[in-house]
């Protein structure tokens, strides 16, 4: 019999064989057996948009019968009706493709195809195209309903994309509130300037600084459900984390690379990279890498032309990412073996440690 290895776990949690509490019951007992990271690859961060062809094809397939049914609907010259018919298909196919057949692809796309479309429905009721004072009211009733429409998808169809989703209507929750704030400091409909930048003295940078901050916090608690990251929380951690990293790392990043801050641009950025280490995310260093190239390319823009400074800074850029990629886990565990014990240590993904 072969060895079992840990998909088969994720793929019975996935089919409702074994629950995840059951599943975190059975990765303790092997793990008191024979040790989690000698049977699981060292830089492993579950990731799985699709299964197969089968999920692309069934998803282009669902795309075309839904394109073809909501235009049936627009014949009724009731233009509310289109996004209440794609909601509500979207809805209900979800209960076989999501809830049943756990197909991922398709399920992404059905909860994409929910939340626009029911954002529109409301939309409609709430947004006068005539008269656009007080949109950004209309916008944070709108995604207020898109959270609580989420999170209720979240819960009935255990979909960890569904937090991705909740996430950016909560970003919309946090501009439609900065606006109110602060009204007429910023085109609120086009966002021209002042997004991620805290020298505008805006509220929205504030805004999206605070939501990055909410969403980091959220992804953490279904982190540290899931240390060894085999069920859904795992998953719906990293879909809030790639959504905190975008909101932190830009505000910070922005804010400070404007202002001429370079040195204090770079040691964000040298943090930004640590705590992902820690917590073992890519998603942070991922976000970081826009602003280390823009750094990199004004420090050496200045001493020897563009074609220099492009060069440098791919360069620079490449052997970081490489050997950070390449050695990531030893990297982690040298650090996680340095670093004191404190409260959540021992609720992070597991690491090498000293004997």
């Amino acid at each position: 019999m072969p060895d079992f290895q840990m998909d088969d776990i994720r793929a019975a949690v996935a089919a409702n064989v074994i629950t995840e509490a059951q599943a975190a019951r059975l990765k303790v007992f092997a793990e008191s057996r024979q040790g989690y990271r000698a049977h699981m690859p060292e830089d492993d961060e579950p990731f799985e948009l699709f299964k197969g062809f089968a999920e692309i094809f069934v998803t282009v397939g669902l795309g075309m019968l839904f394109s073809g049914i909501m235009v049936m609907s627009a014949f009724f010259q009731n233009f509310s009706l289109v996004p209440f018919v794609g909601a509500a298909m979207a809805f209900g196919a979800a209960f076989y493709f999501t809830k049943k057949r756990r197909m991922n692809l398709p399920s992404i796309w059905l909860a994409t195809v929910f939340a626009s479309n029911l954002a529109v429905f409301v939309g409609t009721f709430l947004i006068d195209p005539l008269d656009l004072s007080g949109v950004e009211y209309s916008v944070l009733y709108v995604s207020l309903v898109g959270m609580a429409a989420m999170a209720g998808w979240f819960a009935l169809f255990k979909l960890p994309f569904a937090m991705f989703l909740f996430g950016l209507f909560g970003l919309g929750v946090a501009m439609a509130i900065a606006a109110i704030i602060s009204p007429n400091v910023i085109d609120f409909l086009r966002l021209r300037e002042g997004l991620f930048d805290l020298n505008t003295q805006s509220f929205f940078p504030l805004a999206t600084l605070g939501f990055g901050i909410a969403a980091f916090a959220l992804a953490m608690v279904f982190d540290t459900r899931d240390p060894h990251r085999v069920s859904r929380f795992a998953a719906s951690g990293f879909w809030l984390h790639v959504l905190a990293a975008v909101a932190i790392v830009n505000t910070v990043g922005m804010s400070l690379y404007s202002s001429g801050q370079y040195g204090l641009t770079a040691a964000v950025l040298g943090l930004i990279s640590l705590v992902a280490l820690i917590i073992d995310r890519r998603s942070f260093l991922t976000a970081g890498i826009l602003y280390m190239a823009y750094l990199l390319y004004a420090v050496f823009s200045g001493d020897g032309g563009s074609f220099k400074a492009l060069m440098s800074t791919l360069l620079i850029l490449g052997v970081f990412i490489t050997v950070l990629g390449t050695w990531w886990a030893p990297i982690r565990a040298v650090i996680m073996n340095t670093l004191p014990n404190f409260p959540l240590k021992k609720r992070l993904p597991p690491y090498v440690e000293k004997a």
